[in-house]
């Protein structure tokens, strides 16, 4: 709804009076201010049913229309670095506030600085599609308000969550050895990859430990293997796990900016020669950088007869493994210890849903089990029971199987294959555009939705032309370097976009200078 109407309905025609009245329409009746101070504050703590479900159907209108006209908005903020808290009182209200009073500040301070990566011109970083039966969920979620952070404290989060991580496990053709039902595997929801790789290499220093660094903390002798086109969460986990970046290799990678499988075999001899202790490798399946894929059966080969935790990274390209054609991203998966990818990027279930498998139950749960008292039950004694607590770093968790749940069923998987499909489809419509433009050059390979290209002019001009595409009205776009040379991704994933949008992108970057 636009900021007019809800205006219009509150009684407040005038936005500009919201601030100086703490966001309160000037010609709205202040009644709490007459209550006494008791009531007042029972007042605030509780909106009515009746309110609640008044102002739910509005929010819902809202996100709906919102959903619609996305396009129509500026796929970029358009504030300044200070602008939404300058448009805002530095001080809290001191009495409740209405709805609508808040949903106009929405409108008027808010909107003009949100980013809007469900925007059909979203051409950066990678997508964040959601869709309305996952927001759906999510809101369900939110309502229900329970904590899942074992089966005792809500059966349902866990025993749904585990069923959803065997759905995806069967839609994406996942190996078994990952459904809950193995003997050694199983999966969880983290609320990143990021989080997924921590939790990976936390399970990977239990193992190469047999347990030992629970009790000494004694990390110095850990080394883990990486391209440099490995996502920085990866350094970052290990960080968090106590290993330092002079214990962190950089496998060198071939021309396709995929890891050399024979460097890292060397490399790993090289420390296991003097006495350091490889313990764990990242293989990527669509980097950030290129969309490269590192040969995941051979890395994998190697790190079994060295007895090292290979982690594979999907977060992005995993999902396209729902439409059955582009399975192969799953090559060597059969060799992962651990495994991630992403429904809250190319899928449609909103942020944060990130599925994470693991083939060693016990390193894992030998890393994060944690077990007072307090959480103690019979079901947990038992050993029959998820506690999903164990998987995690943090002790609470949402019931974000909901959203996930919602989406496959509502939506259905078609919806997202056809998604997928269109995106690739287009992306390799964009390549043949861009090979045919001596102006142009792709530099990197380009099998599912992301294309990475750079001006035949040098870096500078790249650079420029970045700098110009995002200033103009052909999308949002990301820079990246590979090997030192600057480059412009183009990453076509949002739910929203057409083959019109892309033509219309890439006739606007023809234009630029």
């Amino acid at each position: 709804m636009a900021a007019d109407s809800r205006l219009h309905r509150s009684g407040c025609r005038d936005g500009s009076n919201l601030l100086a009245n703490l966001g309160r329409c000037p010609t709205q009746p202040q009644r709490t201010a007459r209550l006494r101070p008791d009531v007042r504050f029972r007042r605030a703590a509780r909106v009515t049913p009746d309110e609640f479900r008044q102002n739910g159907h509005e929010l819902i209108d809202w996100i709906a229309d919102y959903i619609v006209g996305v396009g129509d908005r500026p796929v970029q903020a358009t504030v300044k670095l200070g602008d939404v808290r300058a448009a805002l009182p530095e001080h809290p209200p001191t009495s409740p506030e209405t709805f609508e009073a808040v949903m106009a500040d929405v409108d008027r301070v808010i909107m003009p600085g949100v980013t809007n990566w469900q925007h059909p011109k979203w051409f950066a970083y990678f997508p964040a599609n959601n869709s309305a039966p996952s927001i759906l969920g999510e809101l369900l979620s939110a309502g229900l308000g329970v904590q899942g952070m074992s089966w005792v404290t809500s059966p349902a989060c866990t025993e749904l969550e585990a069923l959803m991580l065997d759905w995806m496990q069967e839609l994406l053709g996942l190996p078994a050895q990952f459904r809950s039902t193995s003997e050694t595997g199983g999966g969880v929801i983290q609320g990143s990859a990021s989080e997924a790789t921590l939790v990976a290499i936390l399970a990977a220093r239990f193992r190469a430990t047999s347990g030992a660094v629970n009790a000494d903390g004694n990390t110095t002798k850990l080394v883990a293997y990486a391209t440099a086109h490995s996502h920085s969460s990866i350094e970052k986990g290990l960080r968090i796990a106590g290993v330092g970046t002079d214990r962190f290799r950089i496998v060198p990678h071939d021309d396709k900016f995929a890891m050399r499988s024979d460097e890292l075999e060397k490399m790993i001899a090289a420390d296991r020669a003097v006495g350091l202790v490889p313990f764990f490798v990242a293989s990527n399946h669509g980097t950030t950088s290129s969309g490269a894929f590192d040969p995941t059966a051979l890395i994998g080969s190697i790190c079994r007869k060295a007895d090292v935790w290979l982690h594979v990274d999907g977060a992005w390209a995993g999902i396209a493994a729902l439409a059955s054609e582009f399975q192969w991203v799953n090559d060597g998966i059969e060799f992962a210890d651990s495994y991630c990818t992403n429904p809250h990027k190319w899928m449609g279930v909103n942020f944060d849903c990130s599925t994470f498998w693991t083939n060693d139950r016990s390193s894992l749960l030998g890393a994060l089990s944690i077990l007072p008292e307090y959480l103690r039950s019979t079901a947990a004694d038992s050993g029959a029971a998820i506690d999903y607590r164990d998987w995690q770093v943090p002790l609470g968790r949402r019931f974000r199987a909901l959203k996930l749940w919602f989406a496959i069923r509502c939506e259905g998987i078609d919806a997202f294959q056809r998604m997928i499909r269109s995106h690739v489809a287009m992306t390799q419509e964009l390549a043949a555009w861009v090979a045919a433009d001596d102006r142009f050059k792709v530099v990197a390979p380009h099998p599912l939705s992301l294309i990475c290209l750079a001006l035949a002019d040098g870096d500078a001009a790249t650079d420029a032309l970045i700098a110009s595409a995002n200033a103009s009205e052909a999308g949002h776009f990301t820079r990246t370097e590979l090997d030192g040379r600057s480059v412009m991704r183009i990453s076509i994933g949002a739910r929203t976009t057409t083959p019109a949008h892309v033509r219309a992108m890439w006739d606007n970057l023809r234009a630029l200078p």
